[in-house]
């Protein structure tokens, strides 16, 4: 079995600022740590072609999409919110983000037991159906979700964001799509500061305290997420991987470890093998630290593989 890893060289284009934490740099850590581990030779490695308009207006509001064409610099770069920079090539990066995830979809739909891994950025999940948030410019995820109920009558899709940063640009889109189960864990009184528990048919977010290690954080998967899913049975299962939780990683107060995402990852595939003929579209979302991103992805990648870790 091997993973499909769609990626583009012009995920690597948006670049407003050496000092910001969402850099062309975290793609080339993570295609460092696969190399090293000897991963790349089980992986189809495939480029993306660009997502559509129609794509995109599958999440995001003609207002907006409008807004961000105008607002596109000719040089140098503008803020779409206090986090989140525009340069002359962001768009361009972030429709091959999207596409990313469009013929990932496409793929695992087509082939049996096969699933993907989206090498992109910028990530997607904090922005919402009508404004761009926490460096994020289109909900890369979410339109996966939608194009897979579309494309393919999908009545059944699953999301789970296991990022340190609540996905409420997710939340916001699927809020409206009984259909799509959205489940997340996050760290309370962070970014983007929405701090309640949320459990109502088909949206599962789960508020976790600052300094949450391993074992909590597993329970609440465990007791509270796996299950939800496992009811559900999709027909398709999303990843927004967010690795910002690594205990390395400055970017947030969670002490977990590559293991807890190799960990993770293994029960999605259990829920993916039985509902679903093994079918998961994973795709970055955060994680800043360049080395425990690297580490923490290749530990995801094996988890997807059922390999041991």
């Amino acid at each position: 079995m091997s993973i499909y890893l769609y990626s583009h060289p012009h995920c690597l284009l948006h670049n407003p600022d050496k000092e910001h934490p969402e850099c062309p740099d975290r793609i080339d850590a993570v295609n460092d740590q696969i190399i090293r581990s000897g991963l790349d030779f089980v992986l189809t490695r495939e480029q993306a072609s660009p997502a559509t308009l129609e794509h995109i207006k599958l999440a995001h509001s003609d207002k907006y999409i409008s807004e961000l064409y105008r607002k596109q610099p000719h040089e140098g770069h503008v803020w779409l919110d206090p986090d989140t920079p525009m340069t002359p090539d962001t768009l361009d990066s972030a429709l091959h983000a999207v596409g990313a995830n469009v013929a990932a979809v496409d793929k695992v739909l087509a082939d049996q037991n096969k699933q993907a891994f989206c090498l992109v950025r910028p990530p997607g999940h904090h922005a919402t159906k009508n404004q761009a948030m926490g460096f994020c410019v289109f909900n890369n995820i979410a339109i996966a979700a939608l194009y897979a109920q579309q494309a393919y009558g999908l009545s059944r899709v699953a999301i789970v964001d296991f990022d340190v940063h609540h996905g409420n640009g997710t939340e916001d889109i699927v809020q409206a799509h009984p259909n799509i189960l959205f489940c997340s864990t996050f760290q309370s009184q962070l970014y983007p500061y929405v701090d309640e528990n949320n459990n109502d048919d088909h949206i599962l977010s789960i508020a976790l305290p600052p300094g949450c290690k391993s074992l909590d954080w597993r329970e609440a998967v465990y007791y509270q997420i796996l299950p939800k899913l496992d009811a559900f049975k999709p027909q398709l299962i999303l990843i927004s991987a967010g690795f910002d939780g690594h205990i390395e990683d400055e970017m947030s107060q969670f002490l977990l470890k590559e293991d807890d995402y190799f960990w993770i990852t293994q029960k999605l595939k259990l829920i993916a093998d039985k509902h679903c003929s093994g079918r998961i579209v994973s795709s970055l979302e955060g994680g800043y630290d360049h080395s425990a991103l690297g580490r923490s992805v290749v530990a995801h990648l094996k988890g997807m593989l059922g390999s041991e870790y």
